[in-house]
C-alpha cells in the first residue's frame, strides 16, 4: 500500500496546476480608461464610474433630494452610469441647475437677505455667501456672529463635555505623589 501512496503523490506533483490563460493579467489600457473617466460638471470632477444620482450630490450646493429632483425633470434613470451621458444631456443638467424650475423647498438660498428673493446657490458661490453671512454677523455683533468669532458652537448645543479646544483641560488634578516608586 506504501507504494502505491507513494505513487498517487508523485501523479500530484506532475500534474501542477497551470493558470489558465491571461491570468493575473492586467486589464488593457482601453477598459482602464473608461472605468476611470472623470466628466466635469459645473466646475467640479465626477467619477465616471458612479451612477447620476449619487454624482450629482458630489457637486457642492446640490443634496440628494435636489438630485433626485434634477434626474426625475429631465427624465434621467438614475441608476445610469455619468460616463455613459451625453454632451447635450450634460449641458441640460449644467443649464437646469443654473435655473431650476422647482419647488421653492429645494432651494438652499430662500428669501436671501440682500434681495429678498429665493435662489439656488452652487460651489464657489455658496462658500462665499456663507462667508459673507458670518462676516455680517460678526460685523452687527448677534449673539451668532459673537459664538462664531468665539469658535464656539451657534446653535444652542451644550459646551461642557464638547467643543473643547487643545491646551483647556477641565477635569480632576490629581497631586503627584513625591517620594513613594511604584
Amino acid at each position: 500500500m506504501a507504494k502505491t501512496e507513494k505513487k498517487i503523490e508523485e501523479k500530484k506533483k506532475e500534474q501542477k496546476w497551470k493558470k489558465p490563460e491571461g491570468y493575473l493579467k492586467r486589464k488593457p489600457e482601453e477598459e482602464k480608461e473608461t472605468s476611470e473617466k472623470i466628466i466635469r460638471i459645473m466646475q467640479t470632477d465626477i467619477p465616471g464610474e458612479k451612477q447620476v444620482y449619487v454624482s450629482l450630490t458630489k457637486i457642492k450646493g446640490i443634496s440628494w433630494s435636489f438630485a433626485n429632483a434634477i434626474c426625475n425633470k429631465l427624465n434621467l434613470d438614475k441608476r445610469r452610469k455619468v460616463v455613459s451621458l451625453s454632451e447635450e444631456e450634460i449641458k441640460k443638467i449644467e443649464n437646469f441647475v443654473k435655473n431650476p424650475e422647482l419647488p421653492i423647498f429645494l432651494f438652499n438660498r430662500r428669501k436671501d437677505f440682500d434681495t429678498g428673493k429665493d435662489s439656488h446657490l452652487l460651489t464657489s458661490d455658496l462658500e462665499l455667501r456663507k462667508d459673507f453671512d458670518i462676516k455680517r454677523l460678526k460685523k452687527i455683533r448677534s449673539y451668532r456672529g459673537l459664538r462664531h468669532a468665539l469658535g464656539q458652537p451657534v446653535r444652542g448645543q451644550r459646551t461642557k463635555s464638547h467643543f473643547r479646544k487643545k491646551g483647556k483641560s477641565v477635569g480632576v488634578i490629581h497631586k503627584a505623589k513625591i517620594g513613594k516608586k511604584s
